[in-house]
């Protein structure tokens, strides 16, 4: 089973999840003020997370690993969970490189 880019409103807003083929959430994208910010964001995360210089290993004030990914210029496109261990970090970072490039958009707007 694929991954897949979950796009759905928040409020006023709109965001997406790319989720794993088992439905586990890898990676949460910004939000957006408009649809087309947000699908132009999943193109970004298509581009960007198949490179591994794009991906911040961070740890959290509580000591939880977790993960941001950004796009060329900088600009954060989403940023994971929290992880138990730098393990569970790094194989959500290979799991996002894995699924973001080809997961489909499921429009939930």
């Amino acid at each position: 089973m694929s991954g897949s880019y979950d796009l759905k409103r928040s409020g006023e807003q709109y965001m997406f999840n790319l989720k794993a083929g088992n439905g586990q959430i890898i990676l949460t994208g910004e939000r957006y003020a408009a649809k087309a910010g947000a699908l132009g964001g999943i193109e970004s995360v298509r581009k960007n997370s198949s490179s591994d210089e794009r991906y911040l290993r961070k740890t959290a004030k509580d000591g939880s690993p977790f993960f941001t990914l950004s796009a060329a210029n900088g600009e954060v496109l989403g940023h994971s969970e929290m992880y138990s261990s730098t393990a569970a970090r790094d194989n959500g970072i290979e799991s996002c490189k894995t699924n973001g490039p080809t997961a489909t958009v499921k429009d939930n707007t």
